[in-house]
């Protein structure tokens, strides 16, 4: 059987500048996401995002972009936008967790009410031509949610949906609760994709073996810490490339060089820089000295020092 990897948007992280350098040095992903769109007060798609999914920053991989809604104007809105710009598909957040969205009934706060979900689903898919995706979690409060929804579901033509297997009050701790995602199998017709702490080959491995009938696969955290995650997975790899962290600092050097050109100030940069080490400290869990020697860094120089002396400890 096939084993697709799609790798998730993470808002702040995913943007084009990291998709452009994953693709450049890494394999195994099919498709990319982009963060979600979501309108500005003034029901206009902001700036961020038509920079971000513009196909000129998106050359030689597949993108979907994602729209993050309640209102059916603002998702047809969206929708008639990228498939005036080109794209064939449209993927709907039911799955962001964090309260600032969850409170206003967006993202997995939504999941609350199916009623709506239905109706924005009746509207959209009587009006536009552009294929529907949904990503999703099993419930906001309750995992109970998502055994509602995936059978009213199956009357709509959506391409596949993406579970993550907690609900949204968890956000990204405890465990992902893979009795109910297994549930969730016999209740639809839609292809699904899972999504959830896929942070390393054992981990895939061991979801497989539990859901031989799955394969798409989403990976968003892990794929940010271990860039080569894709590519293992593909190979069905039991250990790391020997060239692994020469790409992870060709990796860095390249988005720093996008981030400078980008961003202004040193502050700025290496703030947008942690960002990433949040993740790929993951890699160098020996090297406590550079790694905080890394984050304490108040100006470039001495940044670029301590990814000099972090990187030395293992290029040896």
């Amino acid at each position: 059987m096939d084993c697709f990897i799609h790798a998730a948007p993470l808002q702040g992280l995913t943007d084009y500048k990291f998709r452009n350098v994953f693709a450049q040095l890494f394999s195994g992903v099919d498709y990319f996401y982009a963060p979600y769109i979501r309108l500005s007060s003034r029901k206009e798609i902001k700036k961020a995002n038509l920079r971000d999914i513009n196909p000129k920053h998106n050359v030689g991989y597949t993108l979907i972009p994602q729209v993050l809604t309640n209102n059916s104007d603002d998702f047809l809105k969206v929708a008639k936008y990228i498939e005036e710009t080109g794209y064939k598909e449209l993927n709907w957040n039911l799955g962001c967790p964090y309260p600032m969205v969850t409170k206003k009934g967006m993202g997995a706060g939504m999941l609350n009410n199916p009623d709506a979900i239905v109706n924005l689903l009746e509207r959209v898919c009587s009006t536009t031509n552009v294929q529907l995706s949904v990503k999703m979690r099993l419930g906001n409060e309750l995992p109970g949610n998502i055994l509602e929804i995936l059978p009213l579901l199956n009357d709509f033509p959506i391409k596949n949906i993406i579970i993550h297997p907690r609900i949204g009050k968890q956000l990204y701790k405890g465990a992902v609760d893979l009795d109910t995602f297994e549930k969730c199998l016999n209740l639809t017709q839609h292809q699904i994709i899972y999504n959830g702490d896929i942070t390393g080959i054992e981990d895939y491995k061991k979801l497989k073996a539990r859901f031989p009938g799955i394969n798409h696969w989403m990976i968003g955290r892990g794929l940010i810490a271990n860039p080569l995650l894709p590519e293992m997975i593909k190979l069905n790899s039991d250990g790391y490339p020997v060239h692994r962290y020469k790409l992870l600092l060709k990796m860095h050097d390249l988005l720093l060089y996008e981030y400078e050109k980008f961003l202004s100030g040193d502050a700025q940069i290496i703030m947008k820089m942690n960002e990433f080490w949040k993740y790929w400290s993951y890699n160098f869990q020996e090297a406590n000295k550079p790694l905080k020697k890394i984050k304490k860094a108040k100006s470039l120089s001495k940044y670029n020092q301590a990814v000099v002396e972090l990187f030395g400890e293992y290029l040896n």
